[in-house]
């Protein structure tokens, strides 16, 4: 289990070596734009109120944090979380001018912080990457306050025959695409696999509950092909 959970870490860690510099660019080709609103949905859902201190896990090139700053007006507390190192140096240049922000390059599974930290917890296109699901629900719970809320945007299961036809069709297309514009599929190929292999929204929502956060419920964006996970810790 160990060499399996290795594996894994090294593979996501040299995927996202390979496209870091062109992962804004690929998420816009990849998803044809539609991830921006994705993400203002999970932003919208998610409704942070002035004060609050979010926790942004896998924060990637910061479209979350970037967007939870706007909300609150620029008085929420923010906290960002990047197992990538130059994803890390990325988030943060780009973020450089919004304002004081925590940075820590640590794995989901196993987070500096202490318990009863955080308002909110998110994450973005990252959970399917983690090494331990069950670990990581099991620290987000541990570092969120009583009364705080775990949220998570991730690829999820298309509930409608036609559209799941169609989005199987362009899916293979993507690591050709990916290839023309960074000279490598690999990665691209790594991350539909990661998607086909991925939980669907009730067996996420099972996992949610089984590590301890409470009124969990889901939200479909765009026939399933993305979800919106919620749960609270009580």
């Amino acid at each position: 289990m160990k060499n399996i959970k290795k594996t894994k870490i090294e593979q996501v860690t040299e995927v996202f070596n390979d496209v870091f510099d062109k992962y804004d660019l690929m998420n816009d080709i990849m998803s044809l734009g539609i991830h921006r609103i994705w993400k203002r949905r999970f932003i919208d859902w998610m409704n942070p109120q002035k004060g609050d201190h979010l926790l942004d896990v896998a924060s990637g090139t910061g479209d979350i944090a970037k967007a939870f700053l706007k909300r609150t007006e620029f008085s929420g507390k923010l906290t960002c979380v990047e197992p990538n190192k130059l994803m890390l140096e990325l988030g943060k240049k780009k973020l450089k001018n919004l304002g004081k922000i925590e940075w820590h390059c640590s794995p989901a599974e196993k987070l500096p912080f202490k318990n009863d930290t955080f308002d909110l917890y998110s994450v973005s296109f990252g959970l399917r990457n983690f090494s331990n699901i069950n670990s990581s629900l099991k620290e987000a719970k541990r570092v969120l306050k009583s009364g705080g809320r775990m949220l998570c945007l991730e690829f999820s299961q298309i509930d409608n025959e036609m559209l799941n036809k169609i989005y199987k069709i362009y899916s293979k297309s993507i690591p050709h695409i990916g290839e023309y514009i960074t000279g490598k599929s690999e990665p691209y190929e790594y991350l539909i696999k990661s998607i086909d292999k991925f939980y669907n929204q009730n067996e996420l929502s099972e996992m949610f509950k089984a590590n301890g956060f409470d009124k969990v419920e889901y939200r479909n964006l765009s026939g399933g092909i993305v979800a919106i996970h919620s749960g609270w810790k009580i």
